[in-house]
């Protein structure tokens, strides 16, 4: 019997992906070498994996029953080599998707202490909305997710990244008092710039001043939250943005807190992956982002507090 790793490998990706074409994408090869590779297991094992159907690739009952084995090889090999090298034998590529609040923080941080640990292995990133992450982490386009909740699917593996307020804040062009709490009614004297449509911010504000339909609330959703932290120093209105975002810019003066005693709920960062399906590669960078994500939060929490903006997340319907 003849049998490789790329072939357990490619047993496990197909099986994952549910296509021979997104496994050679994620592989980094043609179809053709999917198919003889999956081909040739079969024919050592003497037994057939999978069925293909008009482009669909669905386990047979033998391959569900040593898929979970495939998968335990893998896993040994991974630390094997750990043992053997270190982790500096690892190599591959990791595909990670963050959301803004990440890139505007702790990213470079994680990207560092990950090279460090794991300098042949490549992190291929993309940013993009958490509902966008949540999707592409459950179809496998990503390996690991950095977002934020209410998450609409489980992830059998995940590590806590911390919990931020969103906040109030303005151009000191707006002439907004920062000394004293600011009505609902001046507040929507000016356009209200938020996170994108169907995001968790975007629905407790929208639902939050429908309580004053006289007001004609002007809502301004924005998928890009450096773009919106961008008009909001211009003067173009008022926005409620994550804390983390906007230190700069309150240090320096360009934005002012808004004292309006109501703010959507704070956000909870994670980590997300499937354990089930990961390497020891990804479990070990969402162990990483923990302790950069940590280390991160800690420092903010000292200087938010400092600067009295917690006063900014009370609640109030009123």
């Amino acid at each position: 019997m003849k049998l490789n790793l790329k072939q357990l490998e490619t047993f496990v990706l197909v099986a994952d992906l549910g296509s021979f074409r997104r496994a050679a994408e994620r592989l980094s090869t043609t179809q053709p070498n999917i198919s003889s590779r999956i081909a040739s297991l079969e024919s050592a094992l003497k037994s057939v994996l999978m069925e293909r159907d008009a482009g669909s690739v669905r386990l047979t009952s033998k391959g569900h029953e040593l898929l979970g084995y495939a998968r335990n090889v893998l896993s040994s090999v991974d630390e094997f080599i750990e043992v053997a090298n270190g982790e500096a034998a690892f190599d591959g590529v990791v595909r990670l998707g963050v959301n803004e609040m990440v890139v505007h923080t702790w990213l470079r941080d994680f990207m560092q202490a990950f090279k460090a640990r794991f300098p042949n292995v490549l992190i291929e990133l993309s940013v993009d909305l958490s509902s966008k992450l949540e999707t592409d982490l459950a179809e496998r386009n990503i390996d690991m997710a950095f977002q934020s909740g209410p998450f609409a699917r489980k992830a059998s593996g995940e590590q806590c990244l911390g919990v931020y307020p969103i906040i109030w804040v303005a151009s000191p062009a707006t002439k907004l008092a920062n000394d004293r709490p600011v009505s609902a009614e001046e507040l929507s004297q000016f356009p209200i710039l938020t996170h994108a449509r169907r995001t968790r911010p975007y629905e407790d504000i929208a639902a939050h001043f429908a309580q004053w339909p006289k007001l004609k609330t002007r809502l301004v959703p924005s998928s890009n939250l450096s773009a919106c932290l961008q008009m909001t120093v211009d003067g173009y209105g008022v926005a409620a943005l994550l804390a983390p975002m906007v230190e700069q810019e309150l240090a320096n003066g360009q934005l002012i807190n808004v004292d309006y005693q109501w703010a959507p709920e704070p956000l909870r960062f994670a980590a997300r992956y499937d354990r089930s399906k990961s390497s020891s590669v990804v479990q070990s960078a969402a162990e990483i982002a923990h302790l950069c994500a940590t280390k991160y939060y800690h420092s903010f929490q000292s200087t938010f507090s400092q600067n009295g903006a917690t006063r900014l997340t009370k609640k109030n319907a009123s």
